[in-house]
C-alpha cells in the first residue's frame, strides 16, 4: 500500500483549510502515512475581472487539478462539490464524499441589527450567483444586485468602505470552515428563501478510476450520509441540464428511513418551477438516491418548458 499521497488543491484560503481537513482525517485513518500537498492555481483563479459564467463556468477551478491527476503530478485532489460540474472527465471518480457541514446561505451585513426583512428598499446585495440573485429578487424584487468575485475575504471586503455593499450572500459552510461567523452580522436564509446549490456544504474527494490504492486509502473518509445527498442532488441537476448559467438550487434532507429532496429551477424571466419527492431507502440506497433526484429534475424541466401559466409544483413520490 502507498506510503505517500499527493493532493492537489488550490491556493485560496478556504481551498488550503479543505486540503487541511482532508489531511488530518486521512492521517487519522491511516498513522505514518504521508500527505504532500500540491497547490495549483486554475484559470478560475487568474481571471477575476469577468463573471463565472462569461469565462466558462465552475469547471475553470477544477481544470489543472484534474489534468495534474491524470497526468500523475498528484494522487487526489479535494473539492467543494457544489463548484463541480455533474459529469466526471473519462478517468476519474469521486471517492469519498466527508460528512457534510451546514450547507445553506447566509447574509451577512455591513451593519448589525439588520435582516433581509429590515434592508432598506433598493439596499445593494453582493453575489457572484446567478441562483442566489434570482431567488433574493423573488422574495424582494427592490433589492439591488450587485456582481462580485473573489475569495471568501475578498467578498466580505465589499462590505466596508465609503461604497461598501449593504450585504453579501455566502456559503454558510465556507465561513464556518474560516473560523469567520463570530466575527459577522448573518442571518441564514431559509431554503423557502433560497434553496441552496446542489452538494452545497459537502466535499468530494477526487481520484484517477484505476488507482486502486489511493481510493482504498481514501474509503474510511466517506460519509454514507453525505454520499445519499451528494448523489441525488447530483442526479437532479444533471436532469436539468444545470450549470453556473443555470438558476437552480436541490436540497436532499433525511427523515427516518426516508430520503427527500427538493428542487427550484428558475428562468430570467422570472419563471419558476419547484417541487419535491420523498422515496424510502431499501436494499441500494446510492441507486435510489440517483434516481430520486433523477425523477424529480426530469420532472421539472419537463414542468418548466411547458410554461402553462401556473407556477409548477409537485409533492410525493
Amino acid at each position: 500500500m502507498k506510503q505517500l499521497l499527493r493532493l492537489g488543491t488550490r491556493g485560496s484560503p478556504l481551498a488550503l483549510w479543505q486540503a487541511d481537513h482532508i489531511t488530518e482525517l486521512l492521517l487519522a485513518a491511516h498513522p505514518g502515512l504521508t500527505i504532500e500537498r500540491v497547490v495549483i492555481k486554475t484559470e478560475g483563479d487568474r481571471v477575476l475581472d469577468r463573471p463565472l459564467i462569461e469565462i466558462g463556468g465552475k469547471g475553470l477551478f477544477i481544470k489543472e487539478l484534474e489534468e495534474a491527476m491524470l497526468d500523475g503530478r498528484i494522487d487526489f485532489a479535494v473539492h467543494s462539490l457544489k463548484d463541480m460540474p455533474g459529469a466526471q472527465p473519462e478517468g476519474l471518480v469521486l471517492d469519498a464524499f466527508p460528512t457534510r457541514a451546514e450547507p445553506f446561505d447566509v447574509m451577512v451585513f455591513r451593519h448589525a441589527g439588520m435582516t433581509l426583512a429590515t434592508l432598506p428598499e433598493g439596499a445593494r446585495i453582493g453575489t457572484g450567483s446567478i441562483r442566489r440573485s434570482m431567488q433574493l429578487l423573488r422574495h424582494r424584487a427592490d433589492l439591488a444586485i450587485v456582481g462580485i468575485r473573489g475569495n471568501v475575504g475578498t467578498r466580505l471586503s465589499k462590505l466596508s468602505g465609503d461604497d461598501g455593499l449593504d450585504a453579501v450572500v455566502l456559503a454558510e459552510a465556507g465561513l464556518s470552515r474560516l473560523g469567520l461567523l463570530d466575527g459577522l452580522h448573518w442571518e441564514r436564509l431559509g431554503v423557502e428563501v433560497s434553496l441552496p446549490a446542489p452538494s452545497q456544504g459537502i466535499l468530494g474527494i477526487q481520484a484517477r478510476s484505476d488507482d486502486a490504492e489511493t481510493r482504498a486509502l481514501l474509503a474510511p473518509l466517506d460519509d454514507s450520509e453525505a454520499r445519499l445527498f451528494a448523489l441525488a442532488e447530483r442526479a437532479c441537476m444533471l436532469a436539468v441540464g444545470g450549470d453556473c448559467k443555470t438558476p437552480f438550487g436541490a436540497f436532499a434532507t433525511r427523515s427516518g428511513d426516508g430520503l427527500r429532496i427538493e428542487a427550484r429551477l428558475m428562468d430570467e424571466d422570472g419563471w419558476t418551477t419547484e417541487g419535491s419527492r420523498m422515496v424510502i431507502l431499501r436494499d441500494d440506497p446510492a441507486a435510489q438516491a440517483e434516481e430520486l433526484g433523477r425523477r424529480l429534475g426530469e420532472n421539472i424541466l419537463e414542468r418548466h418548458r411547458a410554461r402553462d401559466g401556473r407556477p409548477g409544483r409537485i409533492d410525493g413520490a
